[in-house]
Parts: C-alpha cells; sequence; structure tokens
C-alpha cells in the first residue's frame, strides 16, 4: 500500500519532469495531489489516470 502514495520527488520522477514544475503543477491544481504536513503527496492512481486522460484528449485532437 505504500507504493500507492508518491512524493514530490517519485511523481516527478514518474513524470519525467523537474521537481520544481511538479511544485508548480501542483499548486496550480494542474496535478492532483493532498498535502500532509506542508509536504505534497499524490495517488499513483490519480497521476496515471491524469496521463491516460491527457493521452486520449492529444489523439482526440488529432481526430479533427
Amino acid at each position: 500500500m505504500s507504493n500507492d502514495i508518491l512524493t514530490i520527488r517519485e511523481v516527478a520522477e514518474y513524470l519525467k519532469i523537474n521537481e520544481k514544475t511538479a511544485y508548480r503543477l501542483a499548486a496550480e491544481g494542474k496535478l492532483p495531489g493532498f498535502k500532509v504536513g506542508g509536504a505534497w503527496r499524490f495517488r499513483k492512481d490519480e497521476i496515471e489516470r491524469l496521463t491516460k486522460g491527457q493521452n486520449a484528449r492529444d489523439e482526440s485532437a488529432g481526430d479533427a
């Protein structure tokens, strides 16, 4: 179960982005996350859903 929650570093590595970018996206509400004691945490399934949803939008945009 501990692998289901990602830290900011882990989510940045997973998405292959800089940690500062991950912080900014989380603060802007573009990455679904929550804070625990001031530290960002992310549910892996929500991040996976976000990336799969982005893929579907990219593909449908190509059809237009």
